[in-house]
């Protein structure tokens, strides 16, 4: 029971991330940031979010960027889901390097 409420409250985290996300890359042209996937703890205090940026050279730049207006995020998230949950989770965001490495494997079988 508990694991059905943890991959809902994934899923409203993450859809609320990405939105957040889309508005603040709005004025930056040229970056693309999307969530590619979201875990809560147990507790549901933590939030692990992993991060695909495009273009992926300035994906470390981007991951400090966000890391340092971790709180301004939370906040921003805060306000869209206070409805629906009471505590809003600490975010740890993490690059997704999948794409990357899909990419990488598919050179190599092609060589």
């Amino acid at each position: 029971m508990q694991e059905t409420r943890q991959n809902r409250i994934a899923r409203l985290l993450q859809k609320e991330l990405a939105s957040i996300f889309q508005s603040q890359t709005r004025t930056m042209h040229g970056v693309l940031i999307s969530v590619t996937r979201a875990k809560v703890s147990p507790d549901l205090g933590i939030c692990t979010a992993y991060l695909s940026i495009f273009p992926s050279d300035k994906a470390e730049e981007m991951l400090k960027n966000i890391n340092a207006n971790e709180k301004t995020i939370r906040y921003d998230l805060g306000q869209r889901v206070h409805n629906q949950l009471r505590i809003i989770p600490e975010l740890r965001f993490f690059i997704d390097d999948s794409l990357d490495y899909i990419e990488r494997i598919d050179e190599l079988l092609k060589k």
